[in-house]
């Protein structure tokens, strides 16, 4: 892991860095280090980036509220990475099929999932690598809505170390597979009038988790329109399993 810069403001170091060529940003409290405390992964939106304005709030607030850590990471074709052909054509094909007022839900869903396959062992990777400098890493957790979520469902099916998760916002076939897989506590995150994710498919992908523990939070609106309220909740959800660990480990 190269760290490319740090800065610090308000008791929060964020250390910006790449792995294997995959740019990410690590907050954390100042002049502290990883250690035992719990480390939170933020995945972003699709069309957003590790360093978007909702991902830096909810990662500052992890800091400064809990005194946990944070990492986001640029999912392939978004921020700092390069584009390859085939993101280049969805993302014309999305325009097309927008401007005729078709359905985008498909597709997105298709394209969405080859991010995921190259995603999650570059998240994985970033683990390793964080375990070994804090010489072991304390209780983890994963929290990402839509493109969050295609790629967290897959990757904490496939990471033991990440032991609660926040999903939400997504939903297509090609994921229950992996939803099956969960076995940790889930909160899932459902907009009752999601315009761009079918309800009947987001619920089947809640219904597909292997989570023993998993609940369903369901508000009105479209799928940009999640109260704050419920962003809120769903940090106090890993508040509580996440200090639990920490609390036994004590």
């Amino acid at each position: 892991m190269h760290l490319t810069s740090h800065t610090s403001s308000n008791g929060v170091t964020q250390h910006r860095f790449t792995l294997d060529g995959v740019p990410g940003v690590l907050w954390q409290p100042d002049g502290s280090a990883l250690g035992a405390r719990p480390l939170v992964l933020l995945g972003h939106g699709g069309g957003q980036h590790k360093l978007g304005p909702g991902v830096v709030e909810r990662a500052r607030r992890c800091v400064t509220r809990y005194g946990w850590a944070a990492v986001s990471l640029d999912a392939p074709g978004h921020g700092e990475r390069e584009r390859t052909a085939q993101d280049e054509r969805f993302a014309t094909e999305i325009g097309e099929l927008l401007a005729a007022g078709r359905p985008i839900s498909a597709w997105v869903a298709r394209h969405t999932a080859a991010l995921a396959e190259r995603a999650v062992p570059e998240w994985r990777a970033v683990l390793d690598a964080l375990d070994k400098a804090a010489g072991g890493l304390g209780p983890v957790g994963y929290w990402g809505l839509s493109l969050g979520s295609v790629i967290g469902i897959p990757l904490v099916a496939a990471e033991p170390r990440i032991t609660a998760a926040v999903f939400g916002l997504t939903g297509h076939a090609s994921q229950l597979e992996a939803a099956r897989r969960v076995g940790v506590p889930v909160r899932f995150v459902l907009q009752w009038d999601d315009e761009l994710v079918p309800r009947e498919a987001a619920l089947a992908v809640y219904g597909a988790l292997g989570s023993a523990e998993r609940t369903l939070h369901a508000n009105p609106g479209g799928h940009l329109a999640v109260p704050d309220f419920e962003l809120d909740s769903s940090e106090r959800f890993l508040l509580r399993k996440l200090g639990a660990q920490v609390r036994a480990a004590d």
